[in-house]
């Protein structure tokens, strides 16, 4: 039987997930908001707990107040909580004959690829996309429809059932070269200032950098010319928490000096940050590998995205949306799964990834590894540890 105290610290846990502003974008928006997948916040708490000890050990302790960084973007949209529609409104959960998935319209190349995916011609159903993707999924199986989805190129996640909703092994969410832990070792601050470039876009990967900033690291923002990043087009007070501490460089890598001022900065870095799948950075002429192999000094390289580096994964596509269903974050009411908060997979990973960072950084600091790290920092993984 529930003890006092336990009872005191649901309600507390209960207040604090209403207040915090996660209720009000998670549930069906015609009825009360839903309360949080269990255990959630503490193992929230557990990752800031994570970057205060390890920020501390390199110089200068930051504090994260987790669920605020989860809701920032809702706040600064105006984002509500829209039941089996994301709060951005681009992705949908949707139930097939034998479960249900997520997918995501945000691109025009998505909508376009319906009529492929869906194998029917458009507007079938309606003239509505959704209507079609609705009434199409529920003729067919979840494997059959992500399967084939993933191939095209479209955003598509698998809601695990249930009772195979086990998490990862641990809190991390990401894999590493060397494993290393700073939790045994007594890591004293780096001898100098840590270089950094962050390559990445959106969300996850610039919450990252936004928190080695916050250290005291030299950040640089790389932007692509032609490509810049595309939460410029957000609300500015979003860019500006995620990217307003960093240098802000702009490269043309479609010329020799562009490409190799670009190398030049990652041979020099200390930590390297980027969100793209490895046959597009490949394509740019940048190999992660062979770059950690030819570094002369103790390099993190953090690789973020949706479905894992190696595999079949690696070519997939993903946003916070899908990526949190395919990891079994989701809020159930009556067997029923409602998106949990908002895209909560990409700031979930961009605080995961620089946990994970800090740790790999800290490691050579102490002579644990003088190698460079590869950390593979999935949105999928990261939500499953949270689920």
């Amino acid at each position: 039987m529930p003890t006092a105290t336990q009872h005191a610290d649901d309600e507390s846990t209960d207040r604090r997930w209403s207040t915090s502003g996660l209720a009000e974008l998670t549930g069906p928006p015609e009825a009360a908001p839903l309360g949080e997948p269990v255990g959630f916040l503490q193992r929230l708490d557990a990752l800031t707990d994570r970057i205060a000890s390890v920020s501390t050990t390199l110089g200068r302790t930051v504090e994260v107040d987790g669920p605020t960084e989860l809701v920032r973007r809702a706040w600064a949209m105006g984002l509500r909580r829209r039941g089996q529609v994301s709060c951005g409104g681009a992705t949908h959960l949707v139930r097939a004959a034998d479960g249900w998935f997520a997918v995501s319209l945000a691109r025009p190349d998505d909508v376009e690829l319906l009529p492929a995916w869906l194998a029917t011609p458009p507007g079938r159903h309606g003239t509505d996309a959704w209507t079609d993707v609705h009434a199409s999924a529920a003729e067919r199986t979840v494997d059959d429809l992500v399967s084939a989805g993933a191939l095209l190129g479209l955003p598509i996640a698998a809601l695990p059932t249930r009772a195979n909703i086990n998490g990862a092994s641990n809190i991390n969410g990401a894999s590493t070269t060397n494993g290393a832990s700073i939790a045994d070792h007594g890591a004293s601050a780096p001898a100098r200032q840590l270089r950094v470039v962050d390559l990445s876009s959106m969300w996850a990967g610039p919450l990252c950098g936004a928190v080695l900033a916050a250290t005291g690291a030299d950040v640089t923002k790389v932007e692509l010319a032609g490509r810049p990043d595309g939460a410029r087009g957000g609300p500015s007070s979003l860019f500006d928490r995620l990217n307003a501490a960093k240098h802000h460089l702009e490269l043309d890598v479609s010329t020799t000096p562009g490409l190799r001022r670009l190398e030049e900065l990652l041979r020099s870095a200390d930590v390297v940050i980027e969100s793209s799948r490895p046959r597009a950075l490949r394509h740019l002429g940048i190999d992660a590998d062979a770059l950690l192999r030819e570094a002369d000094h103790h390099t993190v390289w953090v690789s973020i995205t949706g479905h894992g580096r190696t595999g079949d994964g690696a070519n997939r596509v993903a946003f916070g949306d899908d990526a949190a269903v395919g990891g079994g974050l989701v809020a159930w009411s009556d067997d029923i799964p409602y998106f949990c908060a908002d895209a909560v997979a990409d700031p979930l990973t961009g605080l995961t990834a620089a946990a994970a960072a800090m740790e790999a950084v800290a490691a050579g600091v102490v002579g644990v590894t003088a190698a460079p790290a590869l950390l593979d920092v999935a949105m999928v993984r990261v939500a499953a540890a949270f689920a």
